[in-house]
């Protein structure tokens, strides 16, 4: 699957049980529409939100948002037929719960085998088993239509039995080296969801961490924090211009096939020079979506 540069700072949760919720989707400013199946409608509601996601990816009229539907475990009653229908609407991608291994992947992988070529699986990182098999999950991807990982910080703290602190501290390696098993395989991922809906304070801080840890962008569970999280998850107009200078310094003859070079008086190896590019193209995105 072709990987381009697409703006993932926002991914909104919605429960597809509500009509009114999926219609007022189309109008907001997040990257990513994630209409939920899973853990925000009631089991009595389950066939009702099947329905209405189907509906929505097939009605369209989200724009340039990415349309996900989150569906329920293959382990549950509703996951079998979730998947199917998921994979006949054909949205842009399907986020599956509680990946545990790579058998796991495998498994999605197959259930959504009818879904179109451009229908990518995304996978939950949300258990204590998956965070001691994070390399061999990512490695799935080569094999299967993985491309990205959300985190369930609410799931991970509930089977780990720890406290959510304002700073995450119980959640640090669980974060940090699920950024780093992600980028083995360069796939995208995405920070869990901040619970206090009203804090804004409270979440343009853990947006800052998310961004220091690596995150592309973050989950959330309401539209009133969309904007934040645009922001923070943005470069920088300081970012943009330094990528763009190591970018034009690599690309002087007298650079060429250096390693590293001065540029505004800092160092910049190749390395800068990936980064640089990486930046630069989402940065492109991000003002090409804004003016959508």
């Amino acid at each position: 699957m072709t990987k381009t540069a697409k703006p993932r700072r926002s991914a909104l949760y919605m429960p597809a049980s509500n009509a009114k919720a999926i219609d007022k989707a189309r109008n907001l400013p997040c990257d990513v529409v994630i209409l939920d199946l899973e853990d925000a409608v009631a089991p009595d509601s389950k066939a009702l939100a099947r329905e209405q996601a189907v509906a929505a990816v097939k009605a369209g009229g989200f724009g340039r948002r990415e349309l996900v539907i989150r569906c329920n475990g293959l382990d549950t009653p509703w996951g079998a037929e979730d998947l199917a229908a998921a994979a006949a609407a054909g949205p842009d991608a399907i986020l599956v719960p509680k990946v545990n291994d790579a058998a796991d992947v495998a498994a999605y992988n197959d259930a959504i085998s009818s879904a179109p070529a451009t229908t990518q699986l995304w996978a939950m990182i949300e258990t204590c088993r998956c965070l001691f098999n994070l390399p061999q999950i990512a490695q799935a991807s080569t094999s299967s239509r993985m491309t990205t990982w959300v985190m369930g910080t609410n799931d991970l703290a509930k089977e780990m039995r720890a406290r959510q602190t304002p700073d995450r501290a119980p959640f640090h390696a669980a974060l940090s080296l699920s950024v780093a098993a992600a980028r083995l395989y360069g796939l995208t991922i995405l920070d869990g969801v901040y619970n206090d809906i009203d804090n804004e304070e409270g979440l343009s801080a853990i947006c800052e961490q998310g961004v220091d840890f690596g995150f592309d962008g973050k989950t959330l569970i309401h539209p009133k924090q969309v904007e934040i999280c645009n922001r923070i998850f943005s470069p920088s107009e300081a970012e943009v211009a330094w990528a763009k200078a190591v970018i034009a310094a690599f690309a002087l003859p007298e650079n060429h096939g250096k390693g590293a070079i001065r540029v505004e008086g800092r160092m910049a190896e190749l390395l800068h020079l990936v980064q640089a590019e990486s930046l630069v193209a989402v940065a492109a995105a991000i003002t090409e979506a804004s003016a959508a």
